[in-house]
């Protein structure tokens, strides 16, 4: 069994809002995520994109105003352009302070681009015109939140779902690693709920799933707009408790569906109520809000027995939030060069996009977010780190909970371990960042969190 498993939950008491945004594009709007796709723009609609935002206070009149944590179903920015066409225009509209804010991908890749230097190809056209949508959405479900929003306890519980499955694979027959299910390795299993319930009804008002696994299912045959398994996840979800569902995607740099790289919406379906399943089991599993286990004694009976009672439990009011700059080492910036193959020219350009975005020099200042909310962590950074991020910090601060997420407020490398950096692996070659650059990440945000704790 996990350690992180059992019957403590991390809680928080305070004031809750929520609210969800469809953001689902026009059809033809460019939407080509995989170098071996034969298509170009986005035909048909599996599930709606959905935007939806949760707004955390500890009162109803908080001079410090809300943190706001949104979920998009958006695969990655992919330049600053992007993220600035969007994220600037909505922390600049919003007035929110930038350590208030975590604006999460779903990390879907079934998702259009939003990426402004993809204008002039097939379906471009509309991208602008979509970021637009993007921000209006974002806004819309911020102010909604707020409207809305209800005294309120949030109670989190950590469960499992096997789902995710290793997926660097040494090549049979090969020296490389390659992207996709390797049974020989075991994999971060963790899953983390959060349930928000109302203080004067019970009802719950929304659920929050943080979960490491990438929403790879449908690749380069699917030709449709869709979250993925994060779409069903969340039906699943939401039929049972009546409540938005937000889903967080974890430390997933290693992590995705053994059955993946398909057109068949079904996989994803199925992949997506496997995961729902999971996270009903731990809502079910879960202490009632502002409650937890005692141990009340022994009782002789035909065995000693071991009595635990439900009983009132002390609620957490902290709120607390800081954006920390990491400076993470880089890599040489790869040499220009014109290739014909078309795979390898697609490399190439992504491997130059991603160096734009983290800048010159050889090293880059990049931002994480950490929130106290209660007795719980929540930590957010750009890009998309191995399991080991979220395993280590987990581990050191149990058993608070806490939530790690890739893909905040921005995108831009892979942050394996230092120990893949002498293989031929694609993480490592895409990624800007040097060897190291995992390690000072967490090494940081352990540091940040013990300082908020004194």
């Amino acid at each position: 069994m996990s350690p992180l498993l059992g019957p403590s939950s991390s809680s928080f008491r305070g004031v809750v809002g929520v609210a969800r945004q469809d953001i689902t594009p026009p059809l033809g709007i460019h939407a080509r995520n995989w170098g071996a796709a034969k298509h170009d723009v986005a035909e048909g609609v599996h599930r709606p994109l959905t935007l939806t935002t949760l707004t955390i206070e500890r009162t109803r009149v908080d001079m410090a105003g809300p943190l706001v944590l949104i979920s998009a179903d958006l695969m990655s920015w992919r330049s600053r352009a992007a993220q600035s066409a969007v994220l600037e225009r909505v922390f600049a509209e919003s007035s929110l302070p930038r350590e208030r804010m975590m604006f999460c991908l779903t990390h879907t890749h079934a998702a259009p681009s939003v990426r402004s230097e993809d204008a002039e190809k097939p379906g471009g056209l509309l991208i602008a015109a979509y970021q637009d949508q993007l921000v209006r959405a974002a806004l819309r479900s911020i102010s909604l939140a707020q409207m809305d929003k209800a005294e309120a306890t949030l109670t989190w519980r950590y469960g499992r779902c096997d789902l995710a499955t290793n997926r660097d694979l040494p090549e049979p027959g090969g020296d490389r690693i390659v992207c996709g299910f390797n049974p020989a390795e075991n994999a971060d299993d963790t899953l983390l709920v959060g349930r928000v319930t109302r203080d004067d009804d019970g009802r719950i008002l929304a659920t929050i799933v943080n979960y490491a696994c990438h929403p790879t299912t449908l690749a380069w045959e699917n030709r449709d707009l869709s979250p993925d398994f994060v779409g069903a996840m969340r039906e699943v979800a939401e039929s049972h408790t009546d409540a938005p569902c937000l889903f967080l995607q974890g430390a997933s740099g290693e992590l995705a569906p053994a059955e993946q790289y398909t057109g068949n919406a079904t996989v994803a379906e199925r992949h997506g109520r496997r995961l729902g399943f999971a996270v009903l089991a731990t809502l079910e599993a879960m202490d009632p809000p502002g409650m937890r286990l005692v141990y009340k004694g022994v009782v002789e009976s035909g065995a000693p027995l071991a009595v635990w009672r439900a009983e009132a439990s002390p609620v957490g009011t902290t709120l607390a939030a800081r954006r920390v700059m990491v400076p993470l080492p880089l890599k040489p910036k790869p040499a220009a060069a014109e290739v014909d193959d078309p795979v390898a020219r697609e490399r190439l350009a992504r491997q130059r996009a991603v160096r734009e975005i983290v800048g010159e020099g050889s090293v880059s200042e990049m931002p994480m977010w950490t929130w106290q909310v209660g007795d719980a962590w929540l930590v957010g950074q750009p890009n998309e780190a191995y399991s080991t991020f979220q395993t280590t910090l987990r581990e050191t601060f149990k058993p608070r909970a806490v939530a790690v997420m890739n893909l905040v407020n921005g995108s831009a490398g892979y942050l394996p371990p230092r120990a893949m950096y002498d293989r031929d692996v694609y993480q490592v070659w895409q990624s800007p960042f040097a060897a190291g650059a995992l390690e000072t990440l967490t090494d940081t945000a352990e540091l940040t969190l013990r300082e908020m704790m004194q």
